[in-house]
């Protein structure tokens, strides 16, 4: 029987009061607070969000009203949501890191009345945007360092809100509320990532939320009590579907670090048993190991790349069914006892029972690496409007190139052009006030399109080529995949982004952005002496370094699609300059216009290529940056030059 089927249990919210009455004292949340777990049961859950939605209420909160968060993910946040849909009305997360101009797009097209912020830095950050809002009535702040004896009429403290709903005598209003709360009521609003434009705002139902929980617990072991650590931004819907909907349909805890700086360490002190994180977060713990590795003494150098070695082989065996041998076994043994336990130890992975990625692709040869290491990494694909999750990998049934097979109760077909749709009880009910849009993200007979090209293999398994409207071809017909090269690219640990170029074209080429962290330790070790980012990425020094890796993965590459000529940025892709989302995916459209001088240059046989970067600082405040960057020919890229 579906939760949906009771009318006690058809919104969020109301999970909050079954899980109170069902699991009482069991830990529903924590927050690591100045170095101390803190631990709110199911039950002081429950009673903070009858006092929240009371509060809320007092202030005029009303059914259909809508109300923002904006911070790091912290227990108030999550529960001041729930409390505004408690009371019939609508939650939306924004990003705690957009610039004004953004946030001022979202909450203006969504019409935010309240806004739930954090601390001080957001709070400074929305007066400042005050005059803007037009329908903002209050902005309510968590933590009251540095506001404390602030006269600024709209503000108020989330204790101040908590004490007028605890003094309220409206508890039979709010009961009738909550009770009139039905599944296909509006749930949240979820903000696309934007890649081709202004985020458009995806309806989400209770229903959509719930259904897809349910249906993704069915086939994946979520278990009351189960710990993970809510470190990605509340505004992903991601972040929403596992920290809200999975957990309250399961019983599950969430764990908010004390803040973003301490999530590796606060990872390793909770030991959770369920992962959630997107591909750059397993890139950049892959390129922790690999420093660690690179910065040790010769004889444990040795021991990790031969023990790295023989995990990879054992993996491949495994992923085409065919045995191991015994003396890989055995090493594999001592390996577990050698490097591959210390590696998870140090990941806070150690109690990990299964991870996942998601939001984006993620390279197989990193997704290997982890699963050689004895860690459960599965991919996971889904859109927002999709309630964030259409196909997951089954244990036993992992296979890198795909990302699984569909979620219970969702339809796949493949249209012609090789687009995915989906139809399914997850699929969002429409976007907020962009009819025109809903109707060409549906299909007549209601599939969502998900503009994405994919394949589906004869064992039901979906593998997602890349973006339908990105996937092209080279000069010569082969087919061209941004994204498995910039994938490949991004395995090395110097290697922080790639944009890859070659539809219609000759060969390959890409746009490197190095890791600072990594290129900076080899810069170090070699006596390299840097001052910042741009004098570090155009020391000829690093040139070569990133020259011999893009040699190295060219080596994986079919010969067709291997990059012939590359160029490092002075800076990196940032999402305040609108070359990538705030969930880190290309801007393709935006990329190819702003570096079109680059482009022109990889493909008109220049050693170089003048470049005028914008760059926007967090008030919204622009300069630009005009700088010659040196253009590299990688080995064995003749076919580059004859080009020109």
């Amino acid at each position: 029987m579906s939760l949906l089927d009771s009318a006690d249990t058809s919104t969020l919210p109301k999970l909050v009061f079954r899980n109170a009455r069902a699991f009482g004292s069991g830990p529903a949340m924590r927050e690591k607070d100045r170095g101390i777990w803190k631990t709110r049961s199911w039950r002081d859950a429950a009673a903070y969000l009858r006092n929240l939605s009371l509060g809320l209420r007092a202030l005029g909160f009303r059914r259909g009203d809508k109300l923002s968060v904006v911070g790091d993910n912290r227990p108030d946040l999550y529960l001041s949501q729930l409390a505004a849909q408690a009371l019939g009305g609508v939650a939306i997360p924004v990003y705690q890191d957009a610039i004004a101009s953004e946030l001022v797009y979202v909450l203006n097209h969504a019409e935010v009345s309240v806004i739930v912020a954090e601390d001080q830095e957001q709070v400074d950050k929305i007066l400042s945007l005050r005059d803007q809002l037009p329908s903002l009535r209050w902005i309510i702040y968590d933590d009251p360092r540095g506001l404390a004896g602030t006269d600024e009429p709209m503000l108020k403290s989330l204790e101040e809100v908590l004490v007028l709903g605890a003094k309220s005598d409206a508890q039979e209003e709010f009961e009738r509320e909550l009770a009139a709360g039905a599944a296909d009521d509006v749930a949240m609003i979820a903000y696309t990532s934007g890649t081709t434009g202004q985020p458009k705002g995806a309806l989400l139902s209770h229903r959509n939320m719930i259904a897809t929980a349910e249906n993704y617990i069915k086939g994946e072991r979520v278990e009351r009590g189960d710990n993970w650590l809510a470190f990605l931004p509340m505004a992903w819907v991601g972040d929403a579907m596992y920290s809200l909907a999975v957990a309250l349909v399961a019983g599950a805890t969430i764990n908010c670090p004390e803040s973003p700086e301490t999530v590796q360490r606060d990872l390793r002190e909770l030991g959770p048993t369920i992962v959630l994180a997107p591909p750059r977060i397993w890139e950049a713990l892959l390129t922790q190991v690999q420093v660690r590795a690179a910065d040790s003494s010769a004889f444990k150098r040795r021991v990790f790349q031969y023990f790295k070695d023989v995990a990879e082989r054992r993996e491949l065996l495994q992923q085409d069914g065919k045995p191991v041998p015994s003396s890989l076994r055995l090493a594999y043994g001592l390996g577990e006892w050698m490097v591959y336990r210390p590696v998870r130890d140090l990941l806070g992975l150690r109690l990990a029972r299964w991870a996942v990625t998601g939001g984006a692709p993620l390279g197989p040869d990193t997704f290997r690496f982890f699963r050689s290491i004895g860690i459960n990494l599965k991919q996971v694909y889904g859109q927002t409007e999709a309630s964030a999750l259409v196909a997951f990998q089954r244990d036993g049934n992992v296979d890198p190139n795909t990302v699984g097979e569909p979620l219970p109760g969702l339809e796949f077909r493949i249209a012609e052009g090789g687009e995915l749709q989906i139809k399914g009880p997850g699929i969002f009910v429409g976007y907020y006030k962009q009819d025109e849009a809903t109707a060409e993200a549906k299909t007549p007979d209601g599939w969502l399109r998900t503009g994405d090209a994919a394949v589906i293999s004869p064992q039901g398994q979906l593998s997602i080529i890349d973006r339908a409207r990105d996937v092209g071809r080279l000069a010569d017909g082969t087919p061209f995949a941004p994204q498995f090269i910039e994938n490949k690219l991004k395995f090395s640990p110097f290697i922080r982004e790639a944009v890859a170029f070659g539809d219609g074209r000759d060969f390959v080429s890409a746009m490197i952005a190095i890791d600072m962290e990594t290129v900076g330790n080899w810069a170090e070790r070699h006596g390299l002496a840097y001052t910042s980012f741009m004098d570090l990425a155009r020391k000829p020094e690093v040139a070569g370094l990133i020259i011999e890796e893009v040699a190295k993965i060219n080596a994986t590459l079919p010969e067709a699609t291997r990059v012939r000529r590359v160029l490092l940025l002075n800076k990196e892709l940032d999402a305040d300059d609108n070359e990538v989302t705030r969930t880190r995916k290309v801007r393709r459209g935006y990329v190819a216009e702003k570096y079109k001088s680059v482009i022109d240059a990889f493909y008109g046989g220049k050693d170089s290529a003048a470049v005028t970067m914008e760059i926007t600082f967090e008030d919204g405040r622009k300069t630009t940056l005009d700088a010659i960057i040196a253009i590299h020919d990688v080995p064995g890229g003749s076919r580059a030059r004859s080009a020109a």
